[in-house]
């Protein structure tokens, strides 16, 4: 497929405009606020590659630079209460949801004042105190928890709903077809948040997927399955919160495809040679923060003065979380064997 099919696919689905967010239920503040966090997500992913290049960062890391309207945009449609379950890519679900980017960097570093006391790292991130069942290095590992935590919701009757983050390259996983086919018969509150990034790893989605329509997969489990333009904040909060509120209500489960770009590589170090720097250019003209930066300023929920400072704030609360998080000891190998149960 074309990259100017793809992209503009991508911009005809779900996307409002300004006249519908008071349709949508979001006042200017919370868009204001939508673009902090998109920015601290950008500002924290941005640092990684020079981390990983001076071996501050160890093992891999992984950027969503380009996806952050997807991760903002599904998680405002959760109550703090909910649970969400996310990926290698996971940093920006983690920041949207609630944790603390001093923390997060401290776990990046292996520093025991992370989430998981420097054990998990870039990959493995949790923090069950916002909902955040933890980042997950196994392609599709999220299904599963994702799964049984909409299920424990339903037993304890605890009115929560489970959201999970998956990319294009997951949905072929076997946990996809057999979570999908679970929560449908059971009618669990569960939302399936598929990030269309179109590459999963150097493979095109066309290439990987037979059928080619993602979001056609949930009519197979007998539950909707919608496509959105995930670099619309607007449009993806919009989309996920008809789907939080079936599963909320008892309607079950839903399949959101979120169609977005990673605008770096796989990982820190990845060169991406195996892309075409035309299509690159054509998904970097619809930048969601640069997008919603725009829909701010013409709309006029703020100001030029207004976005500058959030931007200098984001920029400065990253660098001071890696300083305070280089503070932080790394954990004594003699607690190595602490937390495991046999």
């Amino acid at each position: 497929m074309a990259a100017e099919k793809i992209v503009n696919e991508g911009s005809a689905t779900a996307t409002l405009d300004g006249s519908d967010l008071t349709e949508a239920g979001i006042d200017a503040s919370e868009l204001v606020e939508h673009f902090q966090l998109m920015r601290l997500i950008r500002a924290f992913d941005a640092c990684l590659p020079e981390l990983y290049t001076k071996g501050i960062v160890r093992g891999s890391t992984h950027a969503a630079i380009g996806q952050e309207a997807v991760a903002v945009g599904a998680c405002a449609a959760l109550r703090p209460l909910d649970y969400i379950t996310s990926t290698h890519r996971g940093h920006g679900h983690t920041i949207a949801k609630g944790a603390g980017v001093r923390r997060m960097m401290a776990e990046l570093l292996g520093r025991v004042d992370g989430y998981c006391r420097g054990r998990g790292g870039s990959m493995h991130i949790a923090d069950f105190s916002v909902g955040m069942l933890g980042a997950n290095g196994i392609v599709g590992g999220g299904f599963a928890l994702a799964g049984g935590a909409a299920l424990s919701s339903l037993l304890l009757k605890q009115d929560r709903v489970a959201l999970c983050f998956f990319g294009e390259g997951a949905i072929n996983q076997g946990a996809f077809h057999e979570v999908s086919n679970m929560a449908g018969i059971w009618n669990l509150p569960l939302v399936l948040v598929c990030e269309n990034n179109h590459w999963a790893m150097s493979a095109r989605v066309e290439e990987m997927t037979a059928g080619g329509d993602l979001a056609g997969r949930a009519a197979a489990y007998g539950f909707p399955g919608t496509s959105v333009d995930g670099m619309d904040v607007v449009a993806v909060r919009t989309e996920v919160s008809r789907a939080v509120e079936r599963a909320r209500s008892g309607g079950g489960p839903s399949l959101v495809v979120a169609e977005c770009f990673r605008f770096e590589g796989h990982f820190s170090g990845d060169q991406m040679l195996y892309r075409d720097k035309a299509d690159l250019e054509l998904w970097r003209n619809r930048d969601p923060i640069v997008l919603l930066r725009e829909r701010l300023l013409t709309q006029g929920l703020a100001d030029e003065n207004e976005l500058a400072t959030i931007e200098r704030r984001c920029d400065d609360e990253v660098r001071e979380a890696l300083e305070w998080a280089k503070l932080s000891p790394t954990p004594d190998p003699e607690t190595v064997a602490d937390d495991l149960h046999s």
